[in-house]
């Protein structure tokens, strides 16, 4: 496992030098790589589903207990899925859409890191290793809304989502060296195997409270939900990738991850399903609102967003079965209609719904 992340971040090292050969079929040739991980990762689905668990232990810097393991379940399983199979038509969508365009090199490398970075980030096992790629997808994120450096809008747009995630970060971080402190620990899987009650510890609050921050900044959950919609002056694959299907899932991937350790309690309970139905409201009104494609699909996936933080603050069965349902159907539907709309924009020159009808 620790591998598919090298193989991508070698992949983006290489792709100035195969677009120097390549030219407009680089994106062609770059999607081999993550359409293959799909499939290695797709052959693990019976193994996983039998109820398995593949643990790959690498140590990294043993003396301060930072490991590379990485893990593999169900919940990793299905995001890992998500980033590659949907980065493989990413890439090759990024190659029509910027064709021509001088940049299109750098903005593959960037969006090959940024899936490295986030593939890193679900399978990650140890929370300091969680933690640097967390922020790693945060920079990345902000190289490509910011891609057009030449519009003021975009440098705006990059650095206010900038700001947000990693102020969420620095909250996550505490947060996770407080659940280290509780637990003892910093594996998530010893975590989660301990007799360590961590819904009793008397950090538990403080605990929750910064790394619900670093998780409702990162998925743009109110009052954090205006940096999504701003992150459209992004190129559309962009869009498409990071802020449908990927990039604002690791905030509900995280407090997905923490959830049968840290979910179920009253504060839980109650700050998950009110900030979860209030940004899925507010995502829903200014959806209805917007006459710029791109905006009101961006503030659906606020609605959606939302919807997924309530579906977890409730926390039964049959609200986690609808999560994971409506988590990889959002996924795929809006990562399309992301891209429809980008097509739509790059034939008509406009993205106005008022002016597109007829």
């Amino acid at each position: 496992m620790q591998l598919s992340i090298l193989v991508i971040y070698l992949l983006a090292a290489l792709t100035p030098w195969l677009y120097s050969k390549h030219k407009a079929r680089t994106s062609n040739l770059l999607a081999l790589v993550p359409a293959a991980l799909t499939l290695w990762f797709a052959s693990h689905i019976p193994l996983i589903a039998s109820g398995e668990i593949l643990v790959h232990e690498y140590a990294w810097i043993p003396g301060l207990d930072i490991s590379l393991t990485m893990v593999l379940d169900g919940l990793s399983l299905m995001f890992a899925l998500l980033i590659c199979g949907i980065g493989t038509f990413i890439i090759l969508y990024a190659g029509s859409y910027l064709k021509g365009h001088e940049s299109l090199a750098r903005f593959l490398v960037i969006l090959l890191a940024f899936m490295a970075s986030m593939l890193g980030l679900v399978l990650a096992d140890n929370l300091i290793t969680l933690f640097v790629f967390w922020e790693l997808t945060s920079i990345t994120s902000y190289l490509l809304i910011g891609f057009n450096h030449q519009s003021a809008e975009a440098r705006k747009a990059a650095l206010q989502g900038l700001i947000i995630t990693v102020a969420g970060g620095l909250a996550l971080l505490a947060g996770l060296v407080m659940l280290a402190g509780a637990s003892g620990s910093y594996s998530l899987q010893e975590i989660f195997n301990g007799s360590e009650i961590l819904t009793e510890h008397p950090l538990y609050v403080g605990m929750m409270i910064c790394l619900l921050l670093g998780a409702f900044t990162k998925s743009a959950q109110f009052p954090f939900h205006f940096w999504l919609p701003n992150a459209m002056a992004a190129p559309t694959p962009v869009s498409a990738y990071l802020h449908s299907a990927t990039m604002v899932k690791a905030g509900i991937y995280l407090m997905a991850r923490l959830h049968p350790e840290l979910g179920g309690t009253e504060f839980w309970i109650t700050t998950l399903t009110s900030v979860g139905a209030l940004t899925m409201l507010t995502g829903a009104f200014m959806a209805i609102r917007s006459t710029d494609l791109k905006k009101l699909l961006a503030y659906s996936t606020v609605m959606a967003l939302g919807t997924l933080t309530l579906l977890l603050g409730l926390g039964t069965e049959l609200a986690m079965i609808a999560f994971a349902a409506y988590l990889l159907a959002h996924s795929l539907y809006k990562g399309a209609l992301f891209m429809l709309a980008g097509i739509v924009d790059h034939e008509t020159g406009t993205r106005d719904v008022t002016q597109l009808g007829g």
